[in-house]
């Protein structure tokens, strides 16, 4: 049994892809174990290699943008089976150089946790292991997130790590802490001991662990109570799971206080769900405090819980981007997507919206392109409800996920073969476009939704 208090080293990799940027995106899941261990006598170093701040990186303002910015990039060499894409391909991140200096500017490890999060992204988690077991050979690796859960099989091939998790860290992480370093784990005091299946339980993500805080995500549920078929959150986190209200509320002012944030990011996938008991304790508590702060949605809200009180009170409160799940407005056909909305819910929702007082640029609804099976004229529709609704359309491109119900049906559809590689599945290639999309047709439909 060791007695000297174990050094475990967590890192958020680099992302390879064709396009990458800094929309409010922070590995809340890896910072919460990094809180979590810290809380329970672990030592924990931490290291970003998307860290827009590092020191040697050409400086930018940290604030512009609501906190949000371009990542760091360096042109990398496409991926087989990707050479005939008519667009750059790039490692987005620090330096190589640098991560390895940071690496030695550390001590040295006695397990190292990497997250993931989309399937296509694995090349650069491959490197960051790679580099991670070059100067640390003796540390054991241990792989975790999204592309953990989703691509098991593939992880542990082809990710280069010892072990490969699946599911929510926070279930694994204190007993595979202790297993590999063979510390007995005791949090600091009782109040802090740590629950999985109580969010109340849980310590605030470890944000303090990044050289800049511009803003601070903020998850105040687990779960979805839908079962969208190109969306695969009831797989990963098949359990709905709300914290307090009052404890939500704290959060947000502990970082004001403690960081001088303004920027917070709800990170929920339904954070209107159960309005009455959830969200507008929440919004109330928040405008109570006073505060002038400033709430984003990227991940959408649904739009059935919209109503004249939760607008009302999310405009109060300082909400600057709305984002909602519309996805498509073929709504006689929808239910092959979801039964989240209806057209009279839609109209509702954005009247509700605007009377509450925001504006057209502050709105904006996602709708999916890239479908399996989908025509050019069925996205050109739902663009034009969208302007004729007075708000902003957001085209979201279909990106296919194992586990989903609509899985299948992209395999089936695709001119690459999903199921041997996930870098077939990036967005960015429409993997599942049809004869009647083109580059030439996907850039019109873009400029549709300039306004």
């Amino acid at each position: 049994m060791k007695h000297n208090i174990p050094n475990i080293l967590l890192v958020n990799p680099w992302i390879h892809d064709f396009a990458a940027y800094d929309f409010w995106a922070k590995p809340v899941g890896l910072l919460t174990l990094a809180s979590i261990l810290a809380h329970h006598g672990f030592a924990v170093s931490y290291i970003d290699c998307l860290d827009r701040f590092h020191p040697d990186a050409p400086q930018t303002d940290p604030y512009s943008g609501y906190g949000r910015g371009p990542y760091l990039k360096t042109r990398i060499s496409k991926p087989k089976g990707l050479e005939d894409v008519s667009r750059n391909f790039s490692r987005y991140g620090i330096k190589r150089k640098w991560f390895r200096q940071d690496l030695l500017s550390i001590p040295k490890p006695d397990l190292i946790l990497v997250t993931s999060l989309m399937t296509y992204w694995y090349p650069g988690v491959r490197e960051t292991i790679g580099i991670l077991k070059e100067t640390f050979p003796d540390t054991p690796v241990v792989l975790g997130g999204i592309y953990a859960s989703l691509c098991h099989d593939h992880a542990v091939t082809h990710s280069g790590a010892d072990k490969v998790i699946t599911g929510p860290g926070e279930e694994h992480v204190i007993r595979l802490a202790e297993d590999y370093t063979g510390f007995s784990a005791r949090p600091k005091f009782d109040s802090n001991r740590f629950d999985p299946d109580d969010l109340d339980t849980c310590p605030y993500p470890a944000f303090d662990l990044q050289r800049k805080i511009t803003y601070i995500p903020v998850l105040t549920s687990r779960g979805c109570p839908f079962s969208c078929t190109y969306c695969a959150s009831h797989f990963l986190n098949p359990k709905r799971m709300l914290r307090s209200p009052e404890l939500v509320v704290e959060e947000i002012i502990y970082w004001h206080e403690k960081q001088n944030v303004r920027d917070f990011v709800f990170y929920d996938d339904a954070l209107l769900v159960d309005a009455e008991k959830h969200v507008i304790p929440i919004l109330e508590g928040i405008n109570k405090t006073g505060l002038k702060l400033r709430f984003h949605t990227p991940n959408a809200v649904h739009v059935r819980w919209i109503s004249k009180q939760t607008a009302r009170l999310m405009y109060k409160a300082g909400f600057k981007t709305m984002r909602l799940g519309l996805e498509t407005s073929s709504f006689e056909k929808r239910e092959e997507l979801d039964r989240k909305v209806s057209e009279d819910e839609f109209i509702r929702a954005v009247a509700c919206l605007k009377d509450a007082g925001f504006k057209k640029n502050q709105i904006g609804a996602y709708l999916l392109a890239g479908l399996p099976d989908q025509t050019i004229s069925s996205i050109e529709n739902s663009i034009k409800t969208v302007i004729q609704s007075g708000i902003t359309p957001i085209l979201a491109y279909y990106t296919p996920i194992p586990h989903t119900a609509l899985w299948k049906k992209a395999v089936a559809s695709s001119r690459y073969d999903l199921e041997s590689d996930p870098i077939f599945t990036n967005n960015a290639i429409f993997p599942c476009r049809n004869e009647t999309f083109s580059w030439k047709k996907i850039s019109y439909l873009k400029s549709l939704t300039v306004t």
